[in-house]
């Protein structure tokens, strides 16, 4: 049995430990809890604890704790060469820019219209993209966008708290546009001393730029680690980041 939240806004009921979550072999793995509301406040006690909430329309929230848990190492991307030859492209034409948070709203609708791989349907349903707006409003959630003459062409949103980059969801809207808003965060990663970016569950694609699986016990870990160091002053795009992923002598990889 899964524990249920109430469902009180007001209400502060802690999450379960981790370990209450459901096992490899049972038919949701790593389902830990259903219930509450999606307030600010819940969504940092989730995130603090390595859980986060993934449903369909109709049901009710449901928090997850998987484990192994997908990374990314920002210090592993793989930057294939037919990538990096793009960014270089992508940077020197004029009308190509990156942006962050300047249009998170627009990112959020169209990664709700973007399905994750092998499944149906979204999992962005109206009352998760409210409250992540919400939160993004109170300076915790956050969007890198790829624009082309004027135009969203791509992008990502996640959560930062502290060190730690949860990455969330992406889109394009043009080809390779949502990697090289990936390139671009990871980028900013490196620059802000944030190692680890979290993706949740695994995907063939985060796969091919490096992404892994990590233990839940060593993820938690890291949170521990993480979460209570000072994070970004600001999140703000600058083109001296790419210097941290671009520079002379950084290894690529062959596409």
């Amino acid at each position: 049995m899964i524990a249920w939240l109430p469902d009180d806004p007001a209400d502060h009921t802690p999450f379960p430990p981790t370990s209450a979550a459901l096992g490899p072999h049972s038919e949701a793995p790593g389902l830990l809890a259903a219930g509450g509301r999606l307030t600010p406040w819940r969504l940092e006690q989730a995130y603090r604890h390595g859980i986060f909430p993934w449903y369909s329309r109709g049901q009710p929230v449901l928090w997850w704790s998987p484990d192994p848990r997908m990374v990314l190492p920002v210090a592993g991307f793989k930057l294939h060469r037919s990538l990096k030859k793009t960014l270089h492209r992508f940077l020197a034409t004029p009308g190509c820019e990156i942006r962050f948070d300047s249009a998170f709203e627009q990112v959020i609708a169209a990664c709700a219209q973007t399905p994750r791989e092998g499944q149906r349907g979204t999992w962005i349903v109206p009352a998760l993209r409210r409250a992540y707006t919400d939160w993004h409003r109170a300076g915790a959630v956050h969007s890198v966008e790829t624009w082309v003459d004027g135009r969203l062409a791509g992008g990502l949103y996640g959560v930062n708290l502290g060190r730690m980059f949860y990455g969330e969801s992406m889109f394009s809207h043009a080809t390779d546009a949502s990697k090289i808003a990936l390139a671009a965060l990871v980028a900013f990663c490196r620059a802000q001393g944030i190692e680890l970016i979290d993706c949740q569950q695994a995907t063939s694609h985060l796969a091919s730029l490096g992404a892994r699986e990590m233990p839940r016990d060593a993820f938690e870990r890291h949170l521990a680690l993480t979460l209570g160091a000072e994070g970004p002053a600001r999140w703000t795009y600058d083109p001296a980041h790419w210097a941290h992923l671009l520079a002379p002598g950084t290894v690529s990889t062959p596409a």
